[in-house]
């Protein structure tokens, strides 16, 4: 079953974030707790953490997006 990633708040204040880079690729197995992407937040760039472990299915938004907490980034998932 796929799953929405969704913009995590990262810090206490953090309404929104900026994605700065993706870490893993579409394809790419991930681990719960692998760095996903980088993310601007309103004090630091921070690294986002997979919750989920499976395949990055899909990138939603790419590098440069400015999302809200909780707006979907990305699905992970099992191939096919």
């Amino acid at each position: 079953m796929a799953k929405l990633i969704e913009m995590t708040q990262l810090s206490p204040t953090m309404t929104e974030g900026t994605i700065v880079k993706w870490i893993k690729k579409e394809g790419e197995a991930v681990q719960a707790g692998d760095v996903l992407a980088e993310v601007e937040t309103d004090k630091a760039v921070m690294e986002m953490e997979a919750y989920d472990s499976g395949v990055l299915l899909k990138i939603v938004e790419g590098e440069g997006a400015k999302l809200k907490v909780g707006m979907a980034l990305a699905i992970i998932g099992k191939p096919g």
